[in-house]
């Protein structure tokens, strides 16, 4: 059974390895190069502005984290070999009883866009672009 835990910085590997194989799993639409691109600006950069929770085994091992920042759900990744075990919707859910009513989704992931309207989400807005400005359009979901 999972549990919510907090983050020490020896966790940052096994956040980036988790990282990299959901985007591997779920985000079909990234090349070799992109996921190369990205995978430094994780480990760098995002991970450090956002605040993290992670659910961990009962061995301690994380199988998932949520990263959120004023309001917004930046990033929620789940190892694969625990998807649909209901991580990703407890970390989710977590989130947003702290008040996050905001999350970006790659338009291209369907399994994401499907999961966060499953849980109540709508669609606000659309961008032709990512954040990185690479040409992947991202859908602006809001908790009503």
């Amino acid at each position: 059974m999972e549990h919510l835990a907090a983050l020490s910085p020896a966790d940052r590997q096994r956040l980036v390895e988790i990282w990299e194989a959901a985007v591997r799993a779920t985000h079909h639409f990234l090349t070799e190069e992109d996921i190369q691109f990205f995978k430094p600006l994780v480990r760098d950069t995002y991970l450090d502005v956002v605040r993290l929770t992670c659910l961990r085994d009962d061995e301690g091992r994380i199988s998932g984290f949520i990263g959120t920042a004023d309001g917004k759900v930046e990033m929620l990744f789940v190892d694969p070999a625990r998807h649909g075990r209901g991580i990703g919707r407890a970390l989710l859910e977590h989130a947003v009883a702290q008040g996050a009513r905001a999350v970006d989704v790659n338009e291209q992931n369907p399994q994401a866009v499907g999961f966060y309207l499953r849980m109540g989400f709508v669609q606000q807005g659309r961008s032709e672009l990512d954040g990185s400005g690479k040409p992947f359009p991202i859908l602006h979901l809001i908790k009503p």
